[in-house]
């Protein structure tokens, strides 16, 4: 018997980006592309196309297959398309802020799209606005577009200028009847890469849409870097002196899919690792005992494997997710996500009843869905469950692009770990280690200001967000 649950997920990541270069079915690969990409974002979608005489775009709200269909791919003609999947963590749901954007100019005719999130863009839309310039959405993306239509010089010089005045982290697309500009932050947050075709170029935030239209020899765009991908050839410059390659590690750890390649590191290999090193834990700790090891589908399935191979215990498919429901832990609201999660997780209780079973999963944010799936798999008769958690503690803020802007979201924020496994009403509770997490990525520098507050940018200081946390507790 199966016992089910309405278990929403609680991370949730802004965007993904996708474009093809000089091949006669752009639009269409870039719908295949976008399609890998889902699950970045499905609260809306877009493309955009460059023929000869013009742009032309269609975009909407809901999942890729929602929105496009063959009739309207049909009218996306032109060698050069760029497309977006959207979830929005800078600004709302309008349409208005659906990527990619296009701008209309007479001098010159382009398309913005980007996945991240500019911290800085409060101040850089004042500015404009008092320069100007008049905003049709919320969306920090527009602000790339009028600090590009504003510059001065080339069209390359007018890109280099607008991204000099962005601080955050961001994927960038740019389509013009030149070709395509592919650009990525200085402090290299995001996931973003080009490949070789048969006929044409490819640029994806993940390399898992390469493999679904055969694109191979990828290369990544480094932080700070300027690829134009042109009809003149290859084109790499840099828009800023001052990089680091400071990955997110939530990329790794949840958002990505695991079979894409990010930095040169495939995920499965690192969640698997993770869990390896978990177990390692536990047996030197010797206060686990346990007869299964299950894992939270999808992500936390790769480090169940490794825990259970490294342990010695059997692992089995104690959490089974319904295909059919789609990807409803990233609507944009609670209350969307409230509504929208139902039957989503069931437990088999042949495999759990009367057993010790250590659960992997990959985060915990606001604590409910952890609580939530312990209590289902003891209502199917599990004996005991320890939880096991695939990355540290989130304790900040994220401002990079990930949903988790207050500390009221962060259960870790305000509970130390043996409150919070009495919240979850689990028999144990471990977190991975930040060091165990770098070991997995082979000592790869990361951002993991979500873990220890050492925020990349300098907009936002340790000590100030000490003192909001301090202020926090207080009032807590």
């Amino acid at each position: 018997m199966r016992r089910f649950i309405d278990a929403e997920k609680e991370l949730h990541e802004e965007c993904g980006v996708f474009g093809i270069f000089q091949n006669e079915d752009a639009a269409q690969l870039t719908y295949y592309g976008l399609h890998a990409l889902q699950h970045r974002g499905q609260e809306g979608c877009g493309i955009v196309s460059m023929d000869a005489c013009d742009l032309h775009a269609y975009k909407g709200k809901g999942l890729v297959s929602e929105v496009f269909d063959d009739r309207c791919l049909s009218q996306l003609t032109g060698c050069y398309a760029i497309g977006h999947v959207r979830y929005s963590t800078a600004g709302g749901n309008e349409i208005e802020n659906v990527q990619p954007l296009v701008a209309n100019l007479q001098r010159h005719k382009f398309a913005v799209c980007h996945n991240g999130q500019i911290v800085n863009a409060k101040e850089l839309r004042l500015e404009l606005e008092k320069q100007g310039c008049i905003f049709q959405g919320s969306s920090d993306s527009e602000i790339i577009l009028h600090l590009i239509q504003k510059g001065a010089g080339t069209f390359l010089q007018r890109i280099k200028n607008a991204f000099q005045q962005l601080e955050g982290a961001f994927a960038c697309l740019i389509l013009c009847e030149e070709g395509i500009y592919a650009i990525r932050d200085h402090n290299g947050l995001r996931p973003l890469s080009y490949a070789v075709m048969k006929e044409g170029i490819c640029i994806s935030s993940e390399s898992c849409a390469f493999d679904v239209i055969g694109a191979y020899d990828m290369e990544d765009v480094k932080p700070g870097e300027i690829v134009c991908i042109l009809q003149e050839g290859i084109i790499k410059t840099n828009y800023c002196d001052h990089v680091q390659n400071r990955m997110c590690a939530m990329e790794y750890i949840y958002f990505s899919r695991p079979d894409s390649v990010i930095d040169g590191i495939n995920v499965h290999d690192a969640r698997k690792l993770s869990g390896i090193y978990m177990a390692i834990q536990d047996y030197d700790d010797q206060d686990t005992k346990a007869d299964i090891v299950i894992g939270v589908p999808d992500s936390s399935t790769s480090a169940a494997i490794g825990y259970a191979q490294s342990s010695g215990l059997p692992f089995e498919i104690g959490l089974v997710k319904n295909r059919y429901i789609g990807r409803t832990f990233i609507q944009p609201t609670q209350a969307q996500r409230d509504r929208g999660v139902r039957m989503k997780l069931s437990a088999i209780e042949a495999i759990v009843k009367d057993k010790s079973v250590v659960m992997i999963d990959d985060s915990i944010v606001r604590g409910t869905t952890s609580k939530r799936i312990v209590q289902l798999l003891k209502e199917a008769g599990a004996r005991e469950v320890h939880v096991r958690i695939a990355s540290p503690a989130i304790r900040f803020p994220c401002f990079y692009g990930v949903d988790t802007s207050s500390y009221e979201e962060l259960i870790c924020a305000r509970m130390d770990e043996r409150a919070l496994c009495e919240y979850i009403q689990a028999d144990s509770l471990k977190f991975f280690t930040i060091e165990g997490l770098r070991k997995c990525l082979h000592e790869k520098s990361l951002c993991t200001a979500c873990f220890d507050g050492r925020y990349v940018t300098s907009l936002f200081s340790y000590g100030q967000l000490k003192d909001s946390l301090h202020k926090y507790d207080e009032n807590a």
